[in-house]
């Protein structure tokens, strides 16, 4: 981060009905558009990589998209512009923005103008969980008539997209700590305006943007700040560095976790057929017990969090309880994808090292006997750099097999000295116990893992993109070999 605060909100002007949205097949982005346009806007957009899935789905939604970034964009004459962390200040309709003096906003800028107005914004912050975490609060919220408006980073089960306008009087949004536009080089969840927050966890991450830890911390720590006081903020208080960039705000805070010193703490915890069931109290009176599709027991302190925040909105533990039950994970988040001749096939967003190691330990944990793959793809900012080189070997050690693939190359490619050993950590697993390949290309491990994996057998898929379609791929190619 270059920037101590946000920059001062521009003026806009006193009607506005055109907005144009510079990098609008991003997700946020793109579900940004689809939120103005219900709410009346006539929105569009530009983008240089304009392809299906999403450019498909804003054409369906009636929101035109230019593709590349030509100044000519702008000849609509929109009312504002909308720019994401895509565009750089050199982009051609960037520039035109300032040159014809189009007052300009970023994503959390937009939203808190747009959707956050007379709502309390309900935030779900950490390095790890968020998005489930976020997903789970939006479902409990709407299950039991609070009707809020959310806005998720993945596309949830319970219904089949990342947001919501909603009418009540409360706003679900993921706090995402990357920064915000070129033009404010401020963590987007500073922007929020937090009446209630969650920190799930804190390690370092988003290694293009921060340089240590440190100062992911600093940031956690000033967007604490922003609670009021008659607000809450919710902690896990198993996390030592959560705990600290929150010291300063004892007034509101209380922790939940699975330690015994948690305010809302949850015990005895059981994984069985493919749910997780534990037992929660409060302040050392029992609750009752939360029952999840989900995982594993950063699931469980996932669903802490949630609890947390819906019962300071009013919520019993019961109604909070009974929504859960029916929570539907959000999609690539230990997500099944096939069941091919006993062979199972799970997706997952993990691809830091601790998310890595524990999606395995919650699938092994799950499937104690069963023969589990774990096919690796190094695709995020922080991963594809040596940062973590030594902390990836253990995080795969609970799995029998190992596949790591190419790492991801960019046009903007990180010189020798800062990339990720992938030869290395491949060695270093096998060290470990794990027999471990490294096999560069997606279609080159469908065939091996198609041709080697027997009716029982867990495959996971790991990577924070799309990883070429390989858990698709390779459900095709099982059946090839086996249904013929």
């Amino acid at each position: 981060m270059t920037a101590d605060k946000p920059r001062d909100f521009p003026a806009l002007p006193a009607t506005i009905e055109r907005i144009h949205i510079i990098g609008i097949c991003g997700t946020a982005m793109g579900s940004l558009a689809a939120m103005l346009k219900e709410r009346g806007f006539e929105v569009r957009g530009s983008d240089a990589m304009a392809y299906p899935p999403m450019s498909t789905w804003l054409e369906e939604r009636g929101i035109d998209i230019m593709r590349g970034y030509d100044k000519a964009n702008l000849d609509w004459n929109p009312d504002i512009v909308i720019v994401g962390n895509v565009s750089r200040a050199t982009y051609a309709d960037a520039v035109a923005t300032r040159e014809r003096n189009i007052p300009y906003l970023s994503l959390p800028e937009a939203l808190r103008h747009f959707f956050f107005e007379d709502r309390r914004p309900l935030v779900l912050t950490g390095t790890h969980g968020k998005t489930t975490t976020t997903g789970m609060l939006a479902w409990i919220l709407t299950d039991q008539g609070r009707d809020p408006g959310f806005m998720v980073g993945g596309i949830t089960g319970n219904f089949g997209s990342n947001y919501r306008l909603g009418k009540g009087d409360c706003f679900v949004i993921e706090g995402d700590e990357y920064d915000t536009a070129y033009f404010d080089k401020v963590p987007k969840f500073w922007h929020y305006a937090p009446f209630r927050a969650t920190i799930n966890n804190l390690e370092f991450d988003h290694a293009d943007i921060y340089e240590s830890v440190e100062d992911i911390e600093h940031v956690f720590r000033r967007f604490c700040d922003l609670i009021p006081t008659k607000g809450s903020l919710w902690v896990n208080g198993d996390d030592a560095r959560a705990m600290a960039v929150s010291e300063h705000r004892q007034d509101i805070r209380k922790t939940f976790g699975l330690g015994e010193a948690n305010t809302l703490r949850a015990t005895d915890l059981r994984f069985e057929k493919g749910r997780t069931r534990a037992t929660v109290s409060l302040d050392d009176q029992m609750l009752g017990e939360l029952d999840l599709a989900t995982l594993g027991d950063f699931n469980v302190r996932n669903a802490l969090g949630a609890t947390a925040i819906a019962m300071d909105e009013g919520l019993s533990f019961e109604q909070v309880a009974d929504a859960m039950r029916r929570f539907k994970s959000v999609r690539r988040r230990q997500e099944h994808i096939a069941h091919v001749a006993g062979i199972d096939i799970y997706d997952d967003f993990a691809h830091h090292p601790t998310a890595v190691g524990a999606t395995l330990k919650a699938m092994r944990s799950q499937f104690p006997d069963r023969r589990l793959w774990a096919i690796f793809e190094a695709k995020s900012n922080t991963s594809r750099r040596r940062v973590f080189q030594d902390d990836y070997p253990p995080a795969f050690a609970l799995a029998d097999r190992v596949i790591l693939s190419r790492p991801w190359k960019k046009d903007d490619d990180l010189p020798e000295e800062m990339r990720v050993d992938i030869s290395d950590i491949a060695e270093s697993i096998r060290q470990l116990g794990p027999t471990t390949e490294l096999i560069e290309e997606v279609d080159d491990i469908v065939r091996h893992v198609a041709g080697q994996a027997e009716p029982g057998d867990l495959i996971v898929g790991l990577s924070g993109a799309a990883f070429g379609g390989l858990h698709h791929k390779l459900a095709s190619a099982l059946r090839e070999r086996f249904e013929p």
